[in-house]
């Protein structure tokens, strides 16, 4: 139907809007959207990756146009992070990952304090390099393919509260995810071949749409109102994995 792909553009557009200003979102977006209309995990993380091929590609030329990528960690994150996502992506394809989304609701509540304490703070310091990025990269990967989304709320999240320029966390981050979602989405081809093309079409039209925006947003911003807003989503999406855990 004509509607409903145009409701998929508008989400699209809005889920990469938020992504690409703050470096998280879309996918847990779309792929919350996709399964509270009962579409199976695995499928829905499927499609949303597959979209987000696109969408990351607009959103990490858009960021290096504007200089808000950091070339050397971009490098430190992109390997891990595939390697990451394409063990997540298979392991999706057989076993549930349910089980570790009360463990990643705890560490984005961590880590969303620490963002806001840091923006808070009268006076903070210099931003200083990220440690065990590496490390960082391929937990992001994997749990980005696992639960359909979540690669921006670990990797942004904790760069940030490790004290990486808010600017060039968001910018690096999202570059370093279109190789991952690259990844991710051609395990999930081999391993469960891809469904429900109308969405995938129209998120990616709406997201591909948002990316220069979103882009631009982030080079616009100044540090501590960036810090803020990534802090107080950061926290929301915390609240939201230990409710789903609970209920």
């Amino acid at each position: 139907m004509p509607a409903d792909f145009l409701l998929f553009v508008v989400i699209g557009f809005a889920a990469q809007l938020i992504d690409g200003a703050i470096g998280m979102a879309y996918g847990l977006a779309s792929s919350t959207i996709l399964l509270s209309m009962g579409v199976p995990p695995a499928t829905a993380s499927a499609s949303v990756h597959t979209a987000e091929v696109f969408t990351t590609a607009a959103s990490s030329i858009s960021h290096w146009r504007l200089g808000n990528v950091d070339k050397r960690l971009f490098r430190r994150l992109v390997i891990p992070g595939v390697i990451g996502g394409a063990l997540g992506a298979y392991l999706l394809s057989a076993v549930p990952g349910e089980t570790v989304r009360p463990f990643v609701g705890i560490y984005l509540g961590i880590m969303g304090f620490v963002i806001l304490w840091r923006a808070f703070r009268r006076r903070y310091g210099a931003p200083t390099e990220p440690k065990q990025v590496e490390a960082l990269g391929f937990a992001g990967g994997f749990l980005d393919a696992v639960g359909g989304g979540g690669w921006g709320p670990m990797v942004t999240s904790s760069l940030i509260g490790q004290g990486k320029n808010a600017r060039l966390a968001i910018g690096s981050t999202n570059a370093a995810e279109f190789l991952v979602t690259l990844t991710i989405s051609g395990t999930f081809v081999v391993t469960i071949g891809l469904e429900l093309w109308p969405i995938i079409l129209g998120l990616t039209l709406g997201g591909a749409l948002a990316a220069p925006f979103a882009a631009y947003v982030t080079r616009a911003l100044p540090d501590r109102p960036l810090m803020i807003i990534v802090g107080v989503i950061i926290t929301l999406l915390s609240i939201r994995e230990l409710v789903r855990t609970l209920l």
